[in-house]
């Protein structure tokens, strides 16, 4: 592997995983639902979430160990506040991705069972693929795939300029609606990733640091920048599929359908529209692929991160735990992910409305554990971060939480 391509894995996997539901579901509805009018709230949203996912790659380059150990550090209180705020979600968000992926599998490949058993299906899958393969697997198939996948949207989005309505851009009056702000923080939620995304991002960095002689392993000025420009892909591609849905669905008052073939269906349909029925096929494939690699990545997420929990809480660092164990949590959500596709998804639009909107509610509070880490644990002077990404920060704890406050107003 390419001294490049190890120094940006981390931020690409990131990449990877957020081009999933937040950019290939929510960013395309919201242009189909207002238009480009959302096309700010998208910038917004990862400006603001930058700096707590960047402390957490900060951390790991600085201390060799994750945000986990850091939140140890701050006090038993802080490892747990997050660990609980966090259990409900992981086998939601778990059943959110197979079901996606099981709807453009129906459409790319066509039916071949009921969408949750698919669902149940794809995420067995994806698991038995990670265990054999690990971080290796997930890390290359995701550079491909995902250069795949950014080839084709880019080229579709240009092709669709001409038909937005770049008047919705300067259109407010959705500020108006209780729709549209609820909507908004779903948008928000996983846009990019889940806050508490920062914490397998830092394990992810660990974990490709953890083979190297320390005089090969990154400065923290090229780990900065390995993942501040997948960062910045990561932006322009929500972007991008928010112009599609804007370009074809919008301007055709085209409603997007609650199911996940439905609008799998639709999805596949923008490419189609702008590229022709052969590229349709590739860039279909290229969804199809990318959600895989987004499960996968989601997997090893949620469980790296709670094996690596159990292991400091054990008495142990966060790197020590064995492969076993990491099999036994992967084991354990995987089975509450099939009790939840089974019981609860029906609608897969409202459901992954409630999972990014509960995402959003506990995000400023995920930010403000990252700030208190990288301030207040043992870190070189020059890892801490400076006065502008403190305000960044404060600034975006801020704003997460009055948006939170009104969501609950709202519903």
């Amino acid at each position: 592997m390419s001294v490049l391509r190890r120094l940006a894995g981390p931020g690409l996997i990131f990449t990877g995983a957020a081009i999933g539901t937040s950019h290939l579901v929510q960013s395309t509805r919201a242009g189909a639902l207002f238009g480009a009018a959302l096309i700010g709230v998208i910038v917004l949203a990862n400006v603001l979430k930058y700096p707590a996912y960047r402390f957490g790659m900060d951390f790991a380059q600085a201390r060799g160990r994750s945000l986990l150990t850091g939140y140890r550090e701050l006090g038993l209180w802080a490892l747990l506040l997050f660990l609980i705020a966090l259990a409900p979600l992981v086998p939601i968000i778990w059943a959110a991705l197979g079901a996606a992926t099981a709807g453009i599998v129906t459409v790319v490949i066509g039916p071949m069972m009921p969408v949750p058993m698919l669902a149940g299906v794809i995420l067995g899958i994806a698991t038995c693929l990670l265990l054999i393969g690990g971080y290796k697997l997930l890390d290359r198939v995701n550079a491909v795939l995902l250069a795949f996948l950014v080839i084709s949207t880019v080229l579709t989005t240009l092709m669709v300029l001409p038909s937005v309505e770049w008047s919705t851009m300067v259109d407010f009056s959705w500020t108006g609606e209780v729709a549209a702000l609820l909507f908004i923080v779903a948008l928000a939620g996983f846009m990019p990733n889940p806050m508490d995304v920062s914490v397998p991002l830092s394990l992810w960095k660990i974990e490709a640091d953890h083979p190297l002689p320390d005089n090969e392993k990154a400065t923290l000025e090229q780990t900065r920048k390995s993942f501040f420009w997948p960062y910045v892909m990561t932006t322009i591609m929500a972007v991008c599929f928010c112009i599609m849905g804007a370009g074809v669905m919008y301007t055709q008052g085209i409603a997007p359908l609650a199911d996940a073939p439905g609008f799998a269906g639709q999805l596949v349909g923008l490419y189609r529209e702008a590229l022709g029925p052969g590229a349709a096929v590739l860039a279909g494939i290229a969804a199809l692929s990318v959600m895989l690699t987004t499960v996968i990545a989601g997997i090893d997420a949620y469980a790296r991160t709670y094996v690596a929990s159990y292991s400091i809480l054990t008495g142990r660092d966060d790197v020590s735990y064995s492969r076993t164990e990491y099999t036994v949590f992967c084991l354990l959500f995987l089975a509450v992910a099939f009790i939840t596709i089974f019981t609860l998804l029906s609608d897969l639009t409202t459901f992954l409305d409630f999972v990014t909107s509960a995402s959003f509610v506990i995000a400023p509070g995920i930010a403000l554990l990252n700030h208190l880490v990288v301030t207040r644990c043992d870190l070189p002077e020059e890892a801490r971060p400076s006065v502008a990404a403190r305000v960044h920060n404060w600034l975006a704890i801020v704003i997460m939480s009055a948006l939170a406050i009104c969501y609950f107003v709202l519903i």
